[in-house]
């Protein structure tokens, strides 16, 4: 346990932090297992929806520096994938 008000401060700061980046880390995979669920459950309409939220909360994810670009790329793409087989 950090002694000097500083350090003090700065653990309670990074424990409040991790813990919003959790929370928005969980809604994230959160809405990404709602659309895979819909996509099994052949909700057509459901999906659609769902993966445009998705796909939104990735891009935030990415903004907010919680996933790689590249990972949320390729995740969205798969995304997009399940969608177009289900409705093809």
């Amino acid at each position: 346990m950090p002694n000097i008000k500083s350090a003090i401060k700065r653990t309670k700061t990074n424990e409040k932090r991790r813990q919003h980046r959790m929370t928005q880390k969980s809604a994230m995979r959160t809405s990404v297992k709602k659309f895979l669920t819909a996509v099994e459950q052949q909700e057509k309409e459901q999906a659609g929806i769902l993966l445009r939220e998705a796909k939104r909360k990735l891009d935030k994810g990415v903004s907010k520096g919680l996933i790689h670009k590249n990972a949320a790329a390729r995740q969205k793409s798969r995304l997009e994938q399940k969608f177009i087989a289900l409705n093809g």
